[in-house]
């Protein structure tokens, strides 16, 4: 959860964070209540990501946020620092043999798009020729509404989105900005920002869980600075404050096949304080191409994932930590069965992330009922 309306880059008030923490928590009293225990996310500020001259107030604002926050309870604190957009995909409808509809990325339709579509200067030279004839085949046979379906798709703002929507002007404008942006500036911004923040999240109690790249790879000639085990490595041995911690998100970090999500997920245990429980299923023939499978029928071990959470759990509660719990939920589900005639944000249809839910927690009760240590 997160407030919406509120510009990137102004603070938001204990005012506006307890009115919506009302809307979230109010229950009549026969009934069991929710809790407002993660925020997904307060936006980073581009200026930030690029340092530019008087980010600083941004910094302190977003700060202000996570101070507001904390005062009302809440204090884990999920965000992450994309440059430009925010997750990507191709298609919003991509339809499954169930007869349900799921998001996809397709490299194809992305290189006609970054190629014939947004024409980014110098971009052919990231392409090799049998990728450049491919995108400009899968370009040629688009119609005008299906080439701006997905030009929208890509950057006129996703549900979900942390940065603004974009014309494909202001979109080649915003680009431009990281031409000299290498990946180890953006690192040395992101560290530059959390050198700042992480001392008060320390003395708040604050726990800050930082969000994968979506998809985990350099893309736009945008640098890309939280993709694998190794950039994880040097952020936290960059930064090892107990408060420096991420967002395992599984299906992100899934759609590259290089990244092992068990060993992560055991590698980094005691900085997990987030995750989403989703996965991914690539395609065998361009690994850069997946879709979003259901939750436990994808490319990932989602089972042995949930058994190293819970064994950091264990862990946590064996060493007496107070706030062991590792918050999941299960992110995007299909769209299926009646909500497929709704209006629904794509990737946030109710039944398909409630049915992802109901495999999760089985698949918890399971493990838990037969003493995880011991599987």
């Amino acid at each position: 959860m997160r407030l919406q309306g509120i510009p990137t880059g102004e603070s938001w008030s204990i005012e506006a964070i307890e009115k919506h923490q009302a809307l979230i928590e109010r229950c009549e009293t026969d009934l069991m209540p929710l809790t407002w225990s993660v925020v997904e996310s307060i936006p980073v500020h581009e200026d930030i990501k690029l340092a530019r001259a008087g980010h600083e107030k941004y910094v302190e604002n977003w700060i202000v946020s996570m101070e507001n926050l904390a005062h009302c309870g809440i204090k884990t604190i999920c965000y992450n620092f994309m440059p430009v957009i925010d997750w990507t995909r191709t298609d919003l409808k991509f339809k499954l043999s169930t007869g349900a509809y799921a998001l996809r990325f397709d490299q194809q339709k992305f290189a006609a798009f970054d190629l014939f579509i947004l024409k980014r200067a110098n971009a052919e030279l990231e392409y090799s020729e049998q990728e450049l004839a491919e995108a400009k085949q899968v370009y040629e046979q688009m119609t005008e509404v299906e080439r701006q379906q997905l030009t929208n798709n890509i950057i006129a703002g996703l549900p979900g989105k942390m940065t603004e929507a974009y014309g494909i002007d202001d979109f080649r404008a915003m680009l431009a900005c990281y031409k000299d942006i290498t990946p180890e500036i953006l690192r040395d911004n992101l560290c530059s920002f959390l050198g700042k923040v992480l001392p008060r999240a320390e003395a708040l109690g604050v726990k800050l869980a930082i969000h994968p790249d979506d998809p985990p790879r350099d893309m736009l000639g945008l640098p890309r600075v939280v993709c694998t085990a190794a950039d994880l490595e040097l952020l936290f041995g960059a930064l090892p404050s107990p408060s420096n911690g991420m967002t395992l998100c599984v299906g992100t970090y899934g759609s590259r096949p290089d990244n092992n999500l068990p060993a992560m997920a055991r590698q980094f245990g005691s900085r997990i304080h987030f995750s989403h429980l989703r996965g991914v299923c690539l395609d065998p023939k361009e690994q850069r191409s997946f879709y979003e499978a259901s939750h436990l029928d994808s490319d990932i071990d989602m089972v042995q994932v949930i058994k190293e959470l819970l064994q950091e759990e264990n862990r946590r509660t064996e060493i007496g930590l107070s706030s062991g719990d590792i918050y999941i939920r299960p992110d995007h589900g299909h769209q299926m069965m009646d909500d497929i005639g709704k209006a629904v944000n794509p990737g946030y249809s109710a039944i398909g992330r409630l049915k992802g839910l109901a495999e999760i927690r089985g698949v918890i009760q399971a493990l838990s009922a037969h003493h995880i240590g011991e599987l």
